[in-house]
């Protein structure tokens, strides 16, 4: 990881993966509401390069920041945390 120097890594789940290495992964974060103090659950959509198309729906992935690789994939898959049974 070093060599490539520091980039960003998102944990998310697989919620399509109909394209051809392409996959979508969901995101959530939780984050504070600046008034009312209560935890929001956020989430963000991210295409990403799975070059084996070896991920399905509803698998946990480590996705990692790349270089643009098409017009909105900027992300490709590092790992898959847990497969789906």
């Amino acid at each position: 990881m070093t060599e490539r120097g520091m980039r960003k890594t998102r944990v998310g789940t697989v919620i399509s993966d109909r394209m051809d290495k392409t996959i979508v992964v969901r995101v959530q974060t939780l984050k504070e509401h600046p008034r009312y103090k209560k935890t929001v659950r956020q989430s963000s959509r991210f295409k990403v390069h799975d070059e084996q198309n070896q991920c399905t729906v509803g698998d946990r992935v480590r996705i990692v920041e790349t270089r643009p690789l098409s017009h909105d994939k900027r992300w490709r898959l590092l790992e898959i945390v847990e497969k789906v049974k």
